[in-house]
């Protein structure tokens, strides 16, 4: 049984405990029988379908769209994935795309898009996906050469590549950032929701991974847009997508601690269960060292995924610091306590089928994707000289 007692922190209300309850149970007794690892696709059409239907995709959207909180509340999305990670990996991937791929909507979308776009979402009817990266930009978001050029006074045509994009291939729209040149480098960005059957685009390979979910480059060949189609304003497309990831990021730690607590779990199972020279593999000292260290590992990474997203629902501009910081130690401190539960299950560990060699697949890409941990630490420590040159600042001014 998962140790819960952390929802016990002062972070959480009752709301939170309550969902998270509900949502485990129903993990539990659900997400199995959808899961088929040699049908990514269809499983997470499955997935998404059933999470709409339970109400639990409502938490990815607000309220005047029929969401569950007025405003996206990050607690909820992060107890969402870690729950859902802990039961299957690809159960958390399908409501995390579904709050990334609609969470610049929730925050620069016009009322008329809200109300397009959010509820089939919420519902589990369509599936949303978020176009950023590119083969030559994937952590320097200013380098993105993906161009939309104005077409008469109402359109823009989008064109050029992205890749590596969760959903691509099964998404109903696509959340897309491409150059409208009002300014250099990441202030000449603007973003706009692009529909999947949009003539021009394509999907022009799926890419294979060593933890399968839907993933692809995507194709824009003069793809026509109306401009109302836009988030924000011209020019406004690097701010929403840090926005929109100052958000998400943490919940990357948050899925990571999932897979980190179901390890540590089935590990205390084995341990305490395996005879060793006539006594339980949990009596050796080096195994109980080994433990100590896998509990320290989830409780730190839970308290600063925890600490980010209270931070945020608290009513913070931004949490850039808190997020990275979140992203970073979640998801190394995950890998470490997976990588030790591995080896504390000996040859079953790393046998395929079994759910500690799942786990090792599944945690390895948290330390990329929405921003590699040397990016993190590059943020982390800009902020903290940036912080420090404001307050020296200050003092010498008194």
């Amino acid at each position: 049984m998962t140790d819960m007692s952390f929802l016990d922190w002062p972070f959480f209300d009752v709301g939170h405990r309550a969902f998270a309850a509900r949502l485990d149970a129903w993990a539990a007794k659900t997400v199995p029988g959808l899961v088929d690892h040699h049908d990514v696709d269809g499983s997470c059409r499955r997935l998404v379908a059933a999470l709409g239907e339970a109400g639990f995709l409502r938490a990815a959207i607000p309220a005047a769209e029929g969401g569950m909180h007025e405003r996206l509340d990050v607690r909820t999305l992060c107890i969402a994935r870690e729950t859902l990670a802990r039961h299957n990996g690809l159960a958390d991937f399908a409501f995390a795309m579904q709050g990334l791929g609609t969470g610049s909507i929730s925050l620069y979308g016009s009322e008329e898009l809200r109300a397009r776009y959010l509820p089939p979402v919420g519902r589990g009817e369509k599936i949303a996906a978020f176009a950023l990266s590119e083969p030559a930009a994937g952590s320097d978001v200013a380098a993105l050469a993906t161009i939309a050029e104005p077409d008469g006074p109402d359109h823009v045509r989008i064109s050029g590549d992205k890749t590596w994009i969760s959903n691509g291939g099964i998404a109903d729209h696509y959340v897309v950032f491409a150059r409208t040149g009002e300014a250099p480098g990441a202030r000449g960005l603007s973003a706009f929701v692009v529909d999947a059957d949009t003539p021009g685009f394509s999907v022009r390979e799926r890419i294979d991974t060593v933890a399968p979910h839907p993933l692809a480059t995507l194709d824009f060949d003069a793809v026509r847009v109306p401009v109302s189609q836009r988030l924000g304003k011209p020019g406004e497309g690097f701010k929403v997508a840090m926005a929109t990831l100052d958000i998400f990021r943490s919940t990357v730690g948050a899925a990571a601690l999932g897979f980190a607590r179901r390890a540590l779990d089935d590990t205390l199972a084995h341990t305490t269960t395996r005879q060793l020279f006539g006594a339980p593999l949990s009596d050796l000292q080096m195994t109980q060292g080994t433990l100590a260290d896998m509990i320290a590992d989830v409780d730190a990474a839970a308290l600063l995924v925890y600490r980010a997203a209270w931070t945020k629902d608290q009513g913070a501009a931004r949490i850039t610091r808190e997020a990275a910081l979140a992203k970073m130690v979640a998801t190394e401190n995950a890998q470490k306590v997976v990588d030790r539960a591995v080896q504390l299950h000996g040859g079953n560990g790393v046998r395929v089928g079994c759910k500690m060699e799942e786990l090792y697949r599944d945690v390895r890409a948290l330390r990329i994707y929405e921003g590699a941990t040397e990016i993190q630490k590059i943020v982390i420590a800009r902020q903290a000289i940036a912080d420090h040159a404001a307050r020296t600042q200050a003092a010498a001014a008194e």
